[in-house]
């Protein structure tokens, strides 16, 4: 196996939870080549993993809300450099009519696809002449990694291995390295994903009085004001100034403790091994949640979402040293 690319478009938690499969392939093989196709949007994410030698990218979902021509240039140079290599293999873990487009663009003599009823959408199964095998009985992240590995003839290593560096902040970002910071991500990309607010400030007194410096990100004027609102419940909270992605990531990197929604910036602190409380209200905790026991925990469901006591509880399971039967604590 010489030449191998991976797609995986979007979105943000997506493509940090596909991280690992970098690794797993390798391991399985050290010698080859790993690229990978994804909207522009994240391929700076993917960047920060060293295992990938090539980030194939196109503006697609920012050409999708704006139509704008410079865009269209760019996603039609973006078709040249993808048929600019043969691969010996094109993994569509994505599995949406867009991902399968790029697979069936990119020159390759294999191109894996789900099968049928695995498929976000029908209409990718134009693209593959191969096919993973049915979809195993586990998260879709480890799925991923187990249809890739059950396809390609490797043995699959238990432990997740996302393999990011970080790259250098370009300003300053103030982060105070003597505090103990939880940061609460309570912004969410759909109304049904959030918690309310009143939760947040519960959680934040909580934590405020058992030592943690409570921050307070957000991404538009909405969720900035939301984040003061939920600072004004809570007496010290930061509410940070925006930040980039990378900047977030730095935040997420000095703090002790993440709680927040189902989003790509709490998978993205699981993945930089923060201990990490991922809440569900809309979507499939099984599905789609975060688990490393000790470390990461996952509390709610698809139109269940957890109460206070459930987090607070929860955000003990991955602080609080648990003893073993031996006397021997574990963290």
């Amino acid at each position: 196996m010489k030449r191998i690319l991976i797609v995986k478009v979007t979105s943000l938690g997506d493509i940090v939870e596909t991280l690992p499969v970098v690794a797993d392939l390798r391991r399985a093989f050290p010698s080859a080549t790993i690229d990978w196709a994804a909207d522009a949007a994240f391929a700076d994410i993917i960047r920060w993993n060293p295992g990938v030698d090539r980030v194939l990218s196109a503006p697609l979902r920012k050409f999708k809300k704006a139509r704008n021509w410079n865009d269209l240039k760019e996603i039609g140079a973006s078709i040249g450099e993808l048929r600019a290599e043969k691969y010996d293999v094109i993994l569509d873990i994505h599995g949406v009519y867009k991902s399968a487009i790029i697979a069936f663009i990119a020159r390759g003599r294999r191109r894996y696809g789900y099968q049928n009823k695995d498929l976000g959408e029908l209409g990718a199964a134009f693209a593959y002449n191969a096919r993973f095998g049915p979809r195993p009985l586990t998260d879709a992240w480890r799925g991923m990694r187990v249809s890739v590995s059950d396809a390609l003839g490797y043995r699959l290593e238990d432990t997740p291995d996302f393999n990011i560096r970080l790259p250098a902040p370009t300003r300053e970002l103030n982060i105070p390295r003597d505090a103990r910071i939880a940061m609460l991500f309570h912004a969410t990309s759909a109304d049904v994903k959030k918690w309310p607010k009143d939760h947040w400030g519960e959680v934040g007194r909580w934590l405020a009085a058992r030592g943690y410096s409570i921050a307070l990100p957000w991404g538009t004027e909405r969720e900035q004001g939301e984040a003061q609102a939920i600072a004004g419940l809570v007496p010290g909270a930061l509410v940070l100034p925006k930040l980039s992605v990378v900047e977030c990531a730095h935040w997420i990197q000095a703090s002790e403790l993440v709680v927040g929604t189902d989003t790509g910036l709490v998978h993205l602190a699981h993945a930089l091994q923060r201990r990490t409380v991922m809440l569900f209200a809309a979507t499939s905790r099984e599905h789609f949640g975060v688990n490393d026991p000790g470390r990461s925990v996952s509390i709610g469901d698809e139109g269940a979402p957890p109460d206070v006591p459930q987090v607070l509880a929860a955000i003990e399971s991955v602080t609080i040293p648990q003893s073993t039967e031996s006397g021997a604590t574990i963290r």
